[in-house]
């Protein structure tokens, strides 16, 4: 599953060093859907994240009912990437048992 969307960059007390930007409301169902099959525990899903150039593996953070993507500090510094920007994701959410 493949999902571009944008939202803004907040700060949540959750594991640092990251900021997190949610996964809009009409998205997350889409998830929801896959999350049994792709979950490897507490409602974690694995995910591929790209921000501008820069790409790396992660896990979607499960929030209130939707999901958060957490945005390292490799992805902050590398595409200037601060709490209160607006960011461009693609979050991809592989089907591999061995991600």
């Amino acid at each position: 599953m493949i999902l571009e969307f944008e939202g803004e960059a907040i700060e949540w007390r959750g594991p640092a060093p990251f900021v997190f930007v949610p996964v809009p409301e009409e998205l997350c169902a889409d998830i929801k859907s896959i999350s049994a099959q792709v979950t490897y525990g507490w409602g974690v899903i694995p995910a591929i994240i790209r921000v501008g150039d820069t790409e790396l593996k992660t896990s979607l953070f499960p929030k209130n009912g939707g999901y958060l993507v957490p945005i390292k500090v490799a992805i902050q510094r590398a595409e200037n990437v601060a709490v209160g920007d607006h960011v461009a994701i693609r979050v991809e959410i592989p089907f591999e048992p061995n991600f």
